[in-house]
């Protein structure tokens, strides 16, 4: 394990003393650093402090964890890897994530899986603990987002306009979302037995992450939110 001070230095000279750990590294004094991890393929990174904008950019394998909050952007346009993040997140997280996995232990920001894709073999998930801004899901064409609630305080789980362009994907939201104003162009119904087995790995990792009991988040109801085949978003866009 290498740990690196990163007090004093610029996003620049941070990345590149990444970059030249042959294996693990561990970096302290963290203090919005940009795209810190972005492309690493191996190897695991922990942060102690709150990085900046876009980390885990492209991530394309490696495994980061933030013992903090992280800011806007991250995991933009991830490809394979996890990140956990120890505290919120910022605004467009998850934009345009193809492949890998994204654990949250607090809230997250506006546009959270803006755009996210499922890319061949790739599936992304984005797991919030907490609760999401506005434009959840928004153009989200694939992978899987599940948001738990389980915070305090009166902000919604969800807030408005979730599910904005949504054609492909699942979101999951551990409520009845009957409060929830949800566009046309989706379905939201009771997740059923199956739907929950499809995410029971995900939450598992959760709480082995963060603590908290599996099987009592499985007996609780979510609403499952998917593209609605009969009114679709696509016939909105025109065709070159």
């Amino acid at each position: 394990m290498t740990h690196i001070d990163a007090s004093g230095l610029d996003y620049r000279q941070l990345n590149a003393a990444i970059r030249s750990c042959s294996g693990d590294a561990s970096v302290t004094g963290c203090y919005g650093q940009r795209f810190i991890g972005a492309g690493l393929e191996t190897g695991n990174l922990t942060i102690a402090g709150t990085p900046g904008n876009a980390l885990g950019a492209y991530l394309d394998g490696a495994c980061i964890e933030v013992r903090g909050n992280a800011q806007d952007a991250v995991g933009d346009t991830m490809n394979a890897g996890r990140i956990v993040v120890r505290g919120s997140i910022g605004d467009a997280a998850g934009y345009a994530m193809r492949g890998g996995e994204l654990y949250v232990e607090g809230n997250a920001g506006y546009r959270a899986g803006i755009h996210m894709k499922a890319y061949g073999d790739k599936r992304p998930v984005m797991v919030i603990g907490g609760k999401a801004g506005s434009f959840l899901g928004e153009y989200q064409a694939g992978g899987v987002i599940i948001v738990l609630g389980l915070t305090d305080g009166p902000r919604p789980i969800v807030s408005n306009f979730p599910c904005t362009g949504m054609h492909g994907g699942r979101l999951y939201i551990r409520s009845d979302c009957k409060k929830i104003l949800l566009p046309k162009q989706v379905i939201a119904r009771p997740a059923s037995r199956k739907d929950m087995n499809m995410v029971r790995d995900y939450l598992h990792t959760f709480c082995e992450l963060f603590g908290g009991d599996c099987g009592e988040l499985l007996r609780q109801p979510f609403t499952v939110i998917t593209p609605n085949s009969s009114n679709p978003y696509k016939q909105l866009y025109v065709t070159n």
